[in-house]
């Protein structure tokens, strides 16, 4: 029975909901595995290790069924991955280490703004005034959630900031240089195939930094949640997020996306017991408006004239 387009919408919508839900949880679940006491070095290692064979499968299907690439087109591929995919995610995991997963995931949904700013500077675009509100109220809402967790978290609150803000400034370096190849290679070939790079990458590096036998040697707990880490937080999201934009288009997919948020702080909350107060709601909902302000103005950049 064919599905009306109603129902298609709705369903996507659901699926954009669900792939933000998910992909949010990953802060709460690595603050779970902190307290099972391992680094960031072995987390991402371990995340990694479990999505890879996802990845690869992917990749490798649509290898053999799409236009092949060139060798410029790979090299770029995997520079993408090395710098959307490792560096952002090792950067933003070691952030956790030090903030709450509240605050965390209010910094990584400013990315939006932060690819808004660097078009300004690389691509001389122009802003317009509400742009620039938009990005006054997003910071706001961010500096009210950073000044309550710092007075309980001190210089631990500034150092994880910045390594979280760096994690959001180079995915934001990553969407504005994967733009083209994203259009000729397609979402799903491209993740794939700089996920997998990313794996790699995230392996390598325990292999140099720790002995390689040690990330094998975990205890049930970590295995555990790293499994969720890799299934639930990371491999689940992307692939209800591409179903879901396909459905949906990429507008309403990432207004839907604004839950991830909200629901981090409420999920930290029953999970973490990390503590919910006005002055981290009021900073929350300044964000939540702030880039949805921001999104409905691209969308409305983005329309046809009539």
């Amino acid at each position: 029975m064919p599905t009306s387009p109603r129902t298609a919408y709705l369903s996507g919508l659901l699926l954009a909901l669900a792939g933000s839900v998910f992909f949010s949880a990953k802060a709460v679940v690595a603050k779970l595995l902190y307290r099972e006491g391992i680094d960031a070095v072995t987390l991402i290692a371990l995340r990694m290790l479990l999505s890879l064979p996802v990845f690869l499968a992917v990749a490798i299907y649509t290898w053999r069924r799409q236009p092949r690439l060139s060798a410029n087109d790979l090299w770029r591929i995997a520079g993408l991955g090395l710098l959307g995919y490792y560096a952002s995610s090792m950067l933003d995991f070691l952030g956790l280490q030090f903030i709450s997963a509240g605050l965390e995931r209010l910094i990584l949904f400013l990315t939006p703004s932060f690819v808004l700013l660097l078009g300004i500077v690389w691509l001389q675009r122009p802003v317009t005034v509400r742009q620039w509100l938009s990005l006054v109220v997003a910071y706001g809402g961010v500096v009210l959630v950073f000044w309550h967790d710092l007075h309980l978290g001190g210089r631990n609150t500034v150092l994880g900031s910045a390594l979280v803000l760096g994690a959001a400034l180079v995915y934001a370096v990553y969407l504005l240089a994967s733009g083209e190849l994203l259009k000729r290679v397609g979402s799903v070939r491209l993740v794939a195939l700089a996920m997998s790079v990313s794996s790699l990458a995230c392996l390598a590096q325990y292999a140099l930094l720790r002995p390689w036998p040690t990330l094998f040697a975990q205890s049930e707990a970590v295995w555990s949640l790293s499994l969720v880490n890799a299934g639930l937080c990371t491999v689940l999201p992307v692939f209800l997020t591409m179903i879901a934009v396909a459905r949906v288009g990429a507008g309403p997919a990432s207004l839907a996306g604004m839950i991830g948020p909200v629901s981090t702080l409420f999920l930290a909350y029953w999970l973490l017991a990390e503590p919910i107060t006005g002055l981290q709601l009021a900073g929350t909902a300044l964000v939540l408006a702030g880039m949805l302000l921001l999104s409905s103005l691209a969308a409305t950049a983005a329309a046809p004239k009539t």
